[in-house]
């Protein structure tokens, strides 16, 4: 068609057209003085602008919609297991995808991560104490020393501040001392240490189930020490355990200790025996022995006052509970468990020799123990008073106060 029909044609439509948009630039041009100078190209900008603005409209719209294709392309694909051929041929895909989960399960038994757990739980701590004995050993043999005799002073300087106790310290140098010819390196020195550390913490324990029913154990401690704590974390071991436990609460002397039982009860599962304050613990610890025969419970645990262990009247009143039980179980209370803080280094055992001396202890917990770089305190302990560690508390859950183990200790130690 020649360009000149083709204006006649179209002109009569688009005049009008072009002498709307004209109008509309001068009013816009009114309404907006600085785009005044530029009146006679608004006419054309204008529609320039709505169709750059409809196009990018256009590209928005089409892009929200291309994620909701993606998704339903799979659902197209499931449901078309009508076509026989477009099966066959993914099943052979799918098998191998299918079996590779089944080695999972069999690659990571759950027996194995609980046992390497507790492991690194123990480990974790006693990392402190590690750090500071299993990092000091390695570092003696720096630079091709020998296990000669001013080695072995500083690995009794290291045991020392590590609070093994100066006497089991002295003990383990002279039997290395005996030993230096088959000792060349840090690893046969840890394995040495290792050995003379497990005669010293290793004792024969019965076993639970040997235990008289209701078997009374008495709780003793200075303030501070986390003693509350721990037999309510007894309590809910015990109850795990299917036991049926009570306990007493004998320290009536401190305020808000019956409800910090109370509170340790009702989270355990356990019963709970307690008087009005300031009563006579002896009376409390009589009555609680006296419930547990009456239902049939499996352990009795008393709590008692926490005491200085200088305190003679106070550990007079330790006396007077025993014989308090005793009046209701011949042989009770079957065991004294004493609680220590492990961060009091040797106040600890201080505090331990005169509690035997007092009342004789059959067992000791030790707390905190992921607190302080001086767990040696568990070999002083028990190698100075001969009785056994039976409880170690490496963090504040429940879980955290653990069964002691000798040789799960020694290999977390060193």
């Amino acid at each position: 068609m020649d360009m000149t029909v083709l204006t006649e044609t179209v002109s009569p439509y688009f005049a009008p057209v072009k002498s709307a948009l004209e109008r509309l630039a001068e009013t816009v041009a009114a309404a907006i003085p600085a785009l005044a100078p530029y009146k006679e190209a608004l006419w054309w900008m204008l529609p320039a602008s709505a169709v750059i603005l409809i196009l990018f409209l256009l590209v928005v719209r089409a892009a929200l919609k291309a994620p909701k294709k993606q998704p339903a392309m799979p659902a197209e694909a499931t449901p078309s297991p009508a076509e026989p051929a477009a099966t066959a041929k993914p099943e052979p895909q799918a098998a191998p995808k299918a079996s590779a989960p089944k080695p999972a399960p069999a690659t990571a038994p759950e027996p194995a991560p609980e046992g390497t757990g507790v492991m690194k739980s123990l480990k974790s701590g006693l990392s402190k104490t590690r750090n500071a004995l299993s990092s000091g050993v390695d570092a003696l043999f720096k630079g091709g020393r020998v296990l000669d005799d001013d080695l072995l002073e500083e690995l009794e300087e290291l045991l020392i501040t590590s609070d093994v106790g100066v006497r089991t310290t002295m003990e383990i140098i002279e039997t290395l001392s005996e030993k230096a010819s088959e000792i060349s390196n840090s690893a046969e020195l840890k394995a040495a240490l290792k050995a003379l550390l497990l005669e010293r913490i290793s004792f024969d324990v019965p076993p639970e189930e040997t235990m008289k029913k209701p078997h009374v154990m008495m709780v003793v401690g200075v303030n501070g020490v986390g003693k509350t704590t721990t037999i309510g974390k007894l309590a809910t071991r015990f109850v795990r355990e299917g036991k049926k436990v009570i306990i007493v609460a004998g320290d009536t002397f401190r305020a808000a200790a019956s409800e910090q039982l109370t509170v340790w009860a009702d989270r355990s599962g356990a019963d709970i025996v307690r008087h009005k304050d300031n009563s006579d613990p002896a009376a409390v610890a009589f009555d609680g022995v006296q419930a547990a025969v009456s239902r049939n419970a499996d352990i009795v645990i008393i709590d008692t006052a926490g005491r200085l262990h200088t305190k003679k009247n106070l550990m007079e009143e330790l006396k007077k509970i025993r014989r308090s039980v005793s009046k209701t179980i011949e042989d009770g209370p079957h065991e004294t468990l004493m609680v220590v803080d492990a961060t009091t280094g040797q106040n600890a055992l201080t505090q331990a020799q005169l509690f035997h001396e007092a009342v004789g202890i059959d067992g000791v917990a030790l707390t905190k123990l992921d607190g302080t770089a001086k767990g040696g305190i568990v070999i002083g302990i028990t190698s100075t008073l001969g009785v056994p560690l039976k409880y170690i508390g490496i963090g504040e859950q429940a879980d955290d106060l653990r069964p002691f183990d000798a040789e799960e200790f020694a290999d977390a130690l060193l």
